[in-house]
């Protein structure tokens, strides 16, 4: 009996200890398998939580970089001609070549342009930018070398022989290398026929009008000439400004002379009128002005002996007078209250104070670049749009 206790209490023990075992391993096994699901959903929020803050710094810096972009002043770059006057320039490579084909010559206008004879007031009637005309060629970008730009101011009005003047002047400027201006100043209004001979030229211009009273006017040529000064100190335009009347004859030398102008340009000029012929202008050795030549009697008691074709000079003496130390800060005007004949000393005495600031050109002054030609036609009108209105009279018949 007692062998038979010993038994049963051992099978029961270890029938105990082998369910405490199961209950054990069944534990570890559901807490093993819980374990990986607590894991990955902790990772999972830890990964949200970093993506938003990432989130969170990279629209904080846009946002900053935003802000600091809108501040950086891009705006300095833009054309603001509307508020204050600024400088210009034109530049271009020392060699370029115009295309052969002249039917196709590209259009460089820049408009017309109205100006009042108070300078308080510039309107921009036309601009004539979209021509469908093919680039220039032949430009050449070996040694590129910056040219100055030549501002060339022409006064005209309307007569018999002025569409000859212009168009052979626009002919002779077509044939100079860029960059070149041409500044054509009316008086009251723009005619049709001249601007229709500023298409044809193919040369870059600026029609500007001089609003004026001609009951007032003592010398037209002074106030066109001045609505251009106006003009070129307004919109500070960087170049060597050169007055050419329409009836002068001038040679392509001249205009390649005057790029080598630093302040102020003085040379001969061949003058003919009344029957005879005269020269007039400096007297150099090399480049330096030492004297005077004039074959006109009254007029020697002039300070210079220059003819208005005879002379240029820089523009950036109208509108920076510091750079050249002008001892006033007057606006540089040509009067019409002086003397025929003595506009041109008197417009010069305002821009240098002697003969040792100018320049001599070419060397030695020893050549004739320009002719002052006095042959007008005063009892002859000019057909309306250089148009014949209606056919001519056969005065010879065919046999």
């Amino acid at each position: 009996m007692a062998s038979i206790r010993r038994t049963l209490s051992a099978v029961t023990n270890l029938d105990g200890s082998l369910r405490h075992h199961t209950l054990a391993h069944h534990h570890a096994a559901r807490h093993r398998s819980l374990s990986p699901s607590l894991f990955s959903r902790g990772k999972l929020q830890q990964h949200h939580d970093s993506w938003r803050w990432w989130f969170l710094f990279r629209l904080v810096l846009f946002f900053l970089f935003g802000f600091l972009f809108g501040l950086f002043p891009f705006a300095a770059e833009l054309d603001d001609s509307g508020f204050r006057p600024h400088r210009l320039s034109f530049y271009t490579s020392s060699s370029s070549a115009i295309s052969p084909n002249r039917n196709h010559l590209p259009r460089r206008d820049l408009g017309a342009i109205f100006v009042s004879s108070g300078g308080r007031k510039i309107d921009i009637v036309r601009s004539d930018n979209e021509g469908n005309a093919p680039p220039l060629r032949g430009l050449s970008e070996d040694h590129p070398r910056k040219q100055k730009l030549l501002i060339v101011v022409t006064p005209t009005y309307n007569r018999a022989f002025q569409r000859y003047y212009l168009t052979r002047l626009g002919q002779t400027l077509r044939l100079v290398p860029p960059p070149l201006l041409w500044i054509l100043v009316e008086m009251n209004a723009a005619s049709p026929e001249t601007e229709e001979v500023l298409r044809d030229t193919g040369v870059m211009y600026r029609h500007l009008v001089c609003k004026k009273n001609l009951t007032d006017i003592k010398d037209r040529g002074v106030h066109q000439r001045n609505a251009a000064l106006e003009h070129i100190e307004r919109h500070r335009l960087d170049g060597i400004v050169y007055f050419a009347d329409d009836d002068n004859i001038y040679s392509l030398e001249l205009f390649e002379r005057l790029r080598e102008i630093r302040r102020f340009g003085v040379w001969p000029v061949a003058m003919h009128t009344q029957g005879k012929s005269i020269l007039e202008g400096p007297v150099c050795n090399g480049s330096q002005v030492i004297g005077w030549h004039t074959n006109q009697k009254r007029k020697r008691l002039r300070r210079f002996h220059v003819d208005m074709s005879g002379f240029a000079f820089n523009s950036t003496v109208i509108w920076d007078p510091r750079r050249w130390h002008r001892p006033n800060l007057d606006a540089i005007r040509q009067l019409d209250t002086v003397e025929e004949g003595f506009q041109e000393t008197t417009f010069i005495e305002q821009i240098v104070e002697g003969e040792s600031q100018m320049e001599g050109l070419p060397n030695g002054c020893s050549r004739i670049m320009n002719w002052h030609l006095h042959l007008e036609a005063k009892d002859l009108i000019y057909p309306k749009g250089w148009k014949v209105s209606r056919n001519l009279d056969a005065v010879i018949g065919i046999r």
